[in-house]
């Protein structure tokens, strides 16, 4: 409609979205004999992980990231002026405002080594800082990073596949009920619980939870519990 305007809704969470595939450890990528990569800066944090790389010289790549990736950048941006100043703090704050996971600064064919500014920045800002070695191509690194992937899709597959056939297989079984939960609660790690329409636990399987837990899952059961039919009085017409 003419001359009407939508606001934003300022409750919508503007963190950067990652892609909906397996991501890898960093960890895993370091381990790559044949990238060579050395961690050099930032937190040596074996939970960080890398949901795809990307390859870019802008001096701010701040708009063209989405959050997860393992940056590449040669430098091509940097003038000499800049590996000394307060140029590597503005732009390692940008890709870590971004979601970026990681940066890896390739050694050729720009810079020798990888400045010290970049090293303290990344160091400053905790974002993992990854040296390539001038025989180590970004486009080797991103196959790797897309190799790793293709494995951790597999893997989750079969694991998927192996708990679907061995729920299948439970349920087969004479005791049922038992069966499915002690195989949910061996998948998951955790507990298991079957729970009647009156709220009362059935069966269950696995390390049983805390008090307050327990709590908290009786309440549930009362909020998805169904609603008790009414019957309607003698001589009345229910509404249709």
């Amino acid at each position: 409609m003419e001359g009407m305007h939508i606001m934003p809704d300022a409750s919508v969470s503007l963190a950067p979205a990652v892609p909906p595939t397996p991501p890898i450890p960093l960890s895993a990528l370091l381990a790559r004999e044949d990238l060579a990569l050395r961690l050099i800066a930032g937190p040596a944090d074996r939970g960080t992980v890398i949901h795809w790389a990307h390859t870019s010289e802008m001096a701010d790549p701040y708009p063209y990231l989405l959050g997860g990736e393992l940056l590449l950048t040669a430098g091509v941006h940097v003038t000499p002026a800049d590996a000394t100043g307060p140029y590597f703090d503005t732009y390692v704050s940008r890709v870590a405002a971004a979601g970026g996971a990681a940066i890896g600064f390739g050694l050729a064919p720009v810079h020798d080594s990888v400045p010290r500014t970049l090293v303290a920045a990344c160091d400053a800002h905790g974002l993992p800082l990854l040296e390539v070695p001038t025989q180590t191509t970004f486009s080797g690194v991103a196959r790797a990073v897309w190799q790793l992937m293709a494995q951790a899709r597999l893997a989750e597959l079969r694991r998927v596949t192996e708990a679907q056939q061995r729920l299948a297989a439970a349920a087969s079984r004479p005791d049922p009920v038992p069966s499915v939960l002690r195989q949910l609660a061996q998948r998951l790690t955790g507990w298991a619980a079957l729970y009647g329409p009156d709220g009362a636990e059935i069966a269950s399987a696995g390390r049983a939870p805390h008090d307050a837990a327990r709590q908290a899952l009786a309440h549930l059961t009362d909020v998805v519990r169904p609603a008790p039919a009414t019957t309607a009085p003698a001589g009345t017409t229910p509404p249709g």
